[in-house]
């Protein structure tokens, strides 16, 4: 009898070191998570404050204002603009074909049956 209330001690002793260590397991991963929301929480924060400070820098009377102080700006003079027909010519552009003309090839050889799109393979003796 004395045996069986030693193992039955024993075993209450380590049902309540588990049921501590569980607790303290939890204790701690509640705190990383309190941790982690209040990081969130500031990083949420620091956008809101991000995106408050962009749009007072985009504001187009700022922009506006910043435009008058730095760029010295005119309307345009009538003297400026000329009619259509003065001005030169546009170069045409001359596009070059590829160096492989898959379509020219089937023109030049049309006894092969090559598409071009897949190059021949040399057959083997």
């Amino acid at each position: 009898m004395r045996l069986l209330n030693f193992c039955v001690l024993a075993l209450l002793i380590f049902a309540a070191a588990y049921v501590y260590e569980i607790k303290f397991e939890s204790t701690l991963r509640a705190e990383r998570v309190a941790k982690m929301r209040g990081d969130i929480r500031r990083e949420r924060d620091g956008i809101a404050a991000l995106r408050a400070e962009w749009a007072q820098l985009e504001n187009p009377a700022r922009v506006q204002g910043l435009v008058r102080r730095h760029l010295p700006l005119r309307p345009p003079e009538t003297m400026q603009f000329d009619a259509l027909d003065r001005l030169p010519e546009k170069p045409p552009q001359i596009v070059q074909p590829p160096v492989e003309d898959a379509i020219a090839s089937m023109i030049e050889n049309p006894d092969t049956e090559s598409t071009g799109s897949v190059p021949e393979q040399p057959e083997a003796r």
